[in-house]
């Protein structure tokens, strides 16, 4: 399937969400799309849809309420990484939902729909990740034992105290090792 393919080559390109540190002013008068927007049905009001809405406003640099693949393209090159003009092109008509080849434009809900696939490739991606490290595959969690093997087969000799210590850190409900909510939080 295309979308998969570019979604994982979108994810590949290390996609940042977060907006550069230099902000433009954009006119307070004029949205992409209105408040009342929802995405599925489910009335999507929440601080995700409104990092959403920021990404989204910084995307489209002329305020028309729609991304064009130069604007998708410029973005890209102000994160340090490079998308051509046909790359973008490809991606924009992955998620048009209009599917007119001349348009060429992402509205806020298909570039949710968009962000959305791209987080769930990244959580695949993350979930594969910490099956890596979880070595008592009955416990489903890293342990400082299953880390220190691990690195150890990655070339990282480390002591059981130096993982107890690495695992500490992430801890977050402090039972000694690392769950899935806990190891996606170290590497988000």
């Amino acid at each position: 399937m295309a979308i998969a393919g570019i979604a994982r080559s979108f994810a590949g390109r290390a996609f940042k969400l977060r907006l550069p540190f230099r902000r433009r002013s954009k006119p307070k008068t004029q949205d992409p799309s209105p408040e009342t927007t929802t995405h599925g049905g489910g009335g999507l009001k929440s601080s995700k849809e409104e990092e959403f809405r920021q990404v989204f406003r910084y995307f489209d640099a002329n305020n028309d309420g729609k991304i064009s693949a130069e604007e998708l393209s410029a973005y890209f090159a102000s994160t340090g990484d490079t998308v051509s003009l046909e790359e973008a092109e490809k991606i924009i008509r992955e998620f048009s939902n209009d599917g007119a080849e001349e348009s060429l434009l992402l509205e806020f809900g298909e570039f949710v729909r968009m962000m959305e696939l791209r987080d769930a490739e990244d959580d695949k991606v993350l979930r594969q990740a910490f099956e890596v490290y979880v070595v008592e595959k009955d416990g489903g969690c890293i342990t400082p034992e299953g880390l220190r093997q691990v690195l150890r087969r990655l070339g990282d000799v480390k002591s059981h105290q130096e993982c107890e210590a690495m695992i500490r850190v992430f801890d977050l409900d402090g039972n000694g090792v690392l769950d899935f909510h806990e190891f996606h939080k170290m590497m988000t």
